[in-house]
């Protein structure tokens, strides 16, 4: 897919955008493999961590709590 340029939106909103066939496909496959390898429970809340150890350690112990 080229490259385009626009100075406003509304040159924007007029480009022509039309997906190549097989691009819908591809999209969804690449969704698939994301979703697969995503965790399925997030942590909530914002931590606060001293260092990169401490950092280490509480994604270590996310990680070994989602399998």
């Amino acid at each position: 897919m080229p490259v385009q340029k626009f100075r406003s939106v509304e040159a924007m909103d007029a480009a022509a955008t039309l997906p190549r066939p097989g691009d819908i496909e591809a999209f969804l496959r690449h969704c698939a493999r994301y979703w697969a390898m995503a965790p399925r429970v997030y942590p909530r809340g914002v931590f606060r961590l001293r260092s990169l150890e401490d950092a280490d350690r509480l994604s270590a112990g996310h990680r070994l709590a989602e399998r």
